[in-house]
């Protein structure tokens, strides 16, 4: 089978997935947690984003490193993209309320693009690095592993005062406040931000393991195509 076609059921899976989250990142949680407001939390984006790290896994269980680099590569390409198109979309449609100005977007854009890239990438790496070992250990920590770097590279450089240089900072972002919301120690809004988004990326991660473990066992009863 030509290789084209048999990684094109991943690249389509990581596009639909980058570009949900792009979609579904402009939306807030609305919901309340106890005392926590989940709204100055989350957006839904939280929940679809982690998906991204199951279609890299399962690329790379099925076919091995190389072939999941290439779709980690497309799903880049389709992140940045989305990251600058999207948002003026929605705006102009009234779909969001505030518009993000061209260097703002910018620096979003590098900051979604550079934490999609090397956080996929050392999942890539780790899953590799622990295939031969018990069946979850690969998918967990790979995707432990690339959460975390994900995570602190996209909120750093999208909100964190030292990229400054790339593009204008968000001042709202930047306002310090009880972290989550509700705790007494204060920090930037951007650090609970990250914080909220790391928790659900974990989650989900765990929750992952159930389709990842249902494929890849189909997958072990049939040969792979050559």
């Amino acid at each position: 089978m030509n290789s084209s076609v048999r990684y094109l059921p991943f690249v389509v899976a990581m596009a639909l997935v980058v570009v949900a989250s792009n979609i579904l990142v402009q939306f807030p949680v609305q919901g309340q947690l106890g005392s926590l407001q989940l709204a100055d939390l989350l957006t839904w984006g939280a929940f679809t984003y982690p998906a991204a790290f199951l279609v890299t896994d399962l690329a790379n269980r099925r076919y091995g490193p190389r072939m999941a680099r290439r779709v980690v590569f497309i799903g880049f390409m389709t992140a940045v993209a989305c990251s600058i198109v999207v948002p003026p979309l929605f705006y102009r449609y009234g779909l969001i309320e505030f518009g993000t100005a061209a260097d703002r977007l910018a620096r979003i854009a590098a900051a979604s693009g550079a934490a999609f890239l090397f956080g996929q990438l050392l999942d890539v790496t780790v899953f590799n690095w622990l295939r031969r070992q018990n069946w979850w250990r690969a998918p967990v920590f790979g995707s432990l592993v690339g959460s975390v770097i994900d995570t602190i590279i996209f909120f750093s450089v999208a909100f964190a005062p030292a990229f400054a240089f790339i593009g204008p900072s968000d001042d709202f972002a930047l306002e310090m406040a009880p972290l989550f919301g509700v705790l007494h120690v204060e920090a930037a809004r951007w650090l609970s931000w990250a914080l909220g988004d790391l928790s659900v990326k974990l989650l989900i991660a765990v929750f992952a393991l159930i389709p990842y473990r249902i494929i890849a066992a189909r997958w072990s009863q049939q040969p792979v195509a050559a």
